[in-house]
């Protein structure tokens, strides 16, 4: 058997990851019912408002399901997850997985929203929220290290700068909470 058939088989705990394995589940699952919540409200209200102007009909009903799918799709968020030597983020129909420990280059993406985009050896594609590593440090610690492991081997050729700000950022925040915790704010 393969190794892909072995990792198939391992023994999973009760957020469904297997040992050595992080993920972002409780955030993902909270933005997950956000987006539910938001697209059901935009439903409810375009019909209400058809109802209620007596312009409601089987066609529209159908283009206002389609359009609150739409915002449900644009608004899912990604489950982001890693392990040693890897890193994968997982939408509706696709997962994208990076080599962590082969990394070639890390980009900062501004825009909209800002997004971290890794790059491995093998040609794998990562575009990641750095709020993901800001809010869950256990994932922010699995990619830093292999992080590490790929600029010691060399190949790690582009991205120390964006690291390194999201590895300010993380101890901001985790000093911040820690504060916060204490009562010391």
């Amino acid at each position: 058997m393969g190794r892909r058939d072995d990792a198939r088989h391992q023994p999973v705990d009760a957020d469904g990851e297997k040992p050595g394995e992080v993920s972002n589940g409780l955030q993902w699952t909270q933005e997950l019912w956000s987006s539910v919540r938001c697209a059901g409200v935009l439903l409810v209200l375009l019909l209400l408002l058809d109802w209620g102007t007596g312009r409601l009909d089987p066609l529209r009903a159908a283009l206002w399901l389609g359009l609150a799918g739409l915002l449900f799709v644009a608004l899912c968020p990604a489950r982001v997850s890693a392990g040693e030597g890897w890193l994968s983020s997982r939408r509706m129909l696709r997962e994208h997985r990076v080599r962590t420990d082969l990394l070639v280059s890390v980009r900062c993406l501004d825009g909209i929203s800002q997004r971290l985009l890794l790059r491995d050896a093998f040609g794998g594609r990562v575009e990641i929220d750095p709020d993901v590593l800001v809010a869950n440090p256990q994932l922010w610690h699995r990619l830093d290290e292999d992080a590490r492991k790929s600029a010691a081997g060399g190949t790690l050729v582009c991205g120390a700068t964006a690291l390194r700000r999201v590895s300010e950022r993380v101890d901001r925040e985790t000093a911040e909470s820690v504060f916060r915790v204490s009562g010391l704010e």
